[in-house]
């Protein structure tokens, strides 16, 4: 439960703080006093946006500070977080004046998405001017759902849809992709063909110049090569007879003298070297008679490497072999997106299935806790004076998965006999509206493990026997719960196991807010005051006197 409220530095509030105690906590005082203002400041606790305009004074940061009383329940969370049990636990929002704030539990820093899934397992408060909640579909589900044996289904199945939902987006995306790729993917594909073909790992393009030039240049290389042979072979004159002579007359020279010796191993070298050279002349001029279509060939491969160039605008084969590979990649690129999509249609489908079981189970539980609902609505309205009041929780199925499974939910309502149940929005006035709520609220309260509940004035627009009797409702919510009750009725004031009031004046000079605890004579006089305005009669005193009774 909430034990303590301690605000310093918030708007109208120099300095403000309070205790309040189990059961039944009333909080009273004149419009305008800032009983605003003390909510205001408790919602930073629940994790909502600060501003630094509720800043009064610049030179200093503003502090909001609660304490709960907590119970063991709450251990696993505190240790999911790193944080430290206590079962007294502090939660304290800082607002700078440079606007930023921050979050701490027990002294401990933390996000504003830890503080909201804290808070909202210890508080809920409702304000007047969120009845308008009971018409959206999101609040009706919440109501049966909470009813129903739903809760943790709920969120099982609101995980598994949201995951859903990504994986749709993501299939979306890939697919886009792929189709975006697709219309260039035809012509990419071509020319990674066009250039595996080619074979380039294979290819020496040198060589293959050098191969080309040989065989366009053939007759002429036959015919010079005809005449070194016709010149060397010659007897007595020829080139190699004459080398022949040559060496082995410096040989029988190098007998004479050593003088020689090493002119003629030079000599003996170069013969061998000549030999040689003639043999291979031999063996390259018999190729030359190889066949011609060789030649066909060589320039068929040639003009499509210099078509690659020319297409690719590049000048050798490397840059080819680079191109070739980009297109690869891209070719196993776009293969991947296509395992992907098959992948994701797959669990997509796995997940539609397992969501649709899900989905069945949640539309059971709430068609079985849909009359009970109705029943208990009802009875609580005929209760607080609305003796006609009718009740229906509309199930519809849909075609698609939604954010509460396979169904859409209006609740329908009528506060007159005769006439025929309409969506609520469009059938609840003013005062029925504060009283549908209140019903609401107890039911969901009844279910909830909240220890501390915060209504801020849902009665309003009820006075007279139906106020009384809205009091003795939140008085049977407070028995298993600190309901912490906002009214400017009396007849709720008087059933106040506690009660406090928030009162507006001028300290030193300057406008501040107060709130404090009221003893049985100040409730008194308060309750009188609430019955008959600022002047307070005898008969107020005693009507307030018999309320209290």
């Amino acid at each position: 439960m909430l034990s303590r409220i301690y605000i310093q530095n918030f708007a109208l509030i120099d300095q403000l703080e309070i205790n309040f105690k189990k059961g039944l906590q009333v909080i009273t005082g004149e419009t305008g006093a800032g009983k605003s203002i003390i909510l205001g400041a408790l919602r930073l606790i629940l994790g909502e946006r600060a501003d630094s305009k509720s800043i009064s004074d610049f030179s200093t940061k503003s502090v909001v500070e609660a304490e709960f009383k907590i119970s063991e329940s709450l251990k696993i969370f505190f240790e999911e977080n790193d944080l430290d049990f206590e079962e007294d636990t502090i939660i304290r929002r800082e607002i700078l004046p440079s606007g930023k704030s921050r979050a701490f539990v027990n002294d401990v820093p933390v996000t504003l998405d830890v503080l909201k899934e804290l808070s909202e397992r210890l508080i809920d408060i409702h304000s007047q001017f969120e009845t308008s909640q009971l018409f959206s579909e999101e609040y009706q589900f919440k109501i049966i759902d909470g009813l129903s044996e739903n809760k943790n289904l709920i969120e099982t199945y609101q995980n598994d849809y949201f995951e859903f939902q990504r994986k749709q987006r993501e299939l979306e995306k890939l697919k886009n992709t792929l189709s975006e790729g697709n219309k260039e993917s035809d012509y990419k594909l071509f020319l990674l063909e066009e250039l595996e073909a080619a074979q380039l790992e294979t290819v020496n393009y040198e060589l293959l110049q050098s191969q080309i030039s040989l065989a366009e240049n053939k007759g002429a290389i036959s015919e010079l090569l005809a005449q070194i042979f016709a010149r060397t072979d010659q007897e007595e004159v020829g080139l190699f007879d004459g080398f022949y002579d040559v060496k082995n007359k410096l040989s029988r020279v190098a007998d004479l003298s050593l003088q020689f010796s090493e002119l003629n191993a030079r000599l003996e070298e170069n013969y061998v070297e000549f030999k040689d050279i003639l043999f291979q002349l031999q063996n390259e001029a018999e190729k030359l008679d190889a066949n011609p279509e060789d030649l066909l060939v060589l320039q068929e491969q040639n003009d499509k490497i210099n078509a690659l160039f020319l297409k690719h605008k590049v000048s050798d084969i490397e840059d080819l072999l680079k191109i070739k590979e980009e297109l690869s990649l891209e070719k196993n690129s776009f293969e991947d997106i296509e395992n992907k999509i098959a992948q994701l249609e797959k669990e997509i489908a796995e997940a539609s299935q397992s969501l649709l079981k899900k989905a069945e189970i949640l539309s059971k539980n709430r068609k079985q806790t849909a009359p009970v609902f109705v029943e208990k609505v009802e009875s609580l309205l005929h209760q607080l004076g609305l003796e006609k009041a009718k009740v229906q929780v509309e199930l519809s199925s849909t075609r698609e998965f939604g954010k509460f499974g396979t169904e859409k939910i209006q609740l329908l309502f009528q506060a007159n006999a005769g006439f025929a149940l309409k969506p609520i929005q469009n059938a609840i006035s003013g005062g029925e509206r504060s009283r549908v709520m209140l019903s609401i609220k107890k039911l969901m309260a009844e279910n909830a493990e909240l220890p501390t509940l915060i209504l801020d004035e849902i009665d309003t627009g009820v006075s007279g026997r139906i106020a009384d009797e809205m009091g003795n409702v939140m008085q049977e919510m407070a028995e298993n719960m600190q309901l912490i009750v906002i009214t400017h009725l009396a007849q709720v004031a008087a059933k106040g196991n506690d009660n406090y009031k928030v009162q507006k004046s001028d300290i030193e000079g300057k406008t501040q807010t107060r709130i404090f605890p009221l003893n049985q004579e100040e409730k008194l006089t308060e309750i009188a005051q609430l019955l008959s305005g600022s002047k307070i009669t005898d008969a107020a005193i005693l009507q307030a006197k018999e309320l209290m009774q």
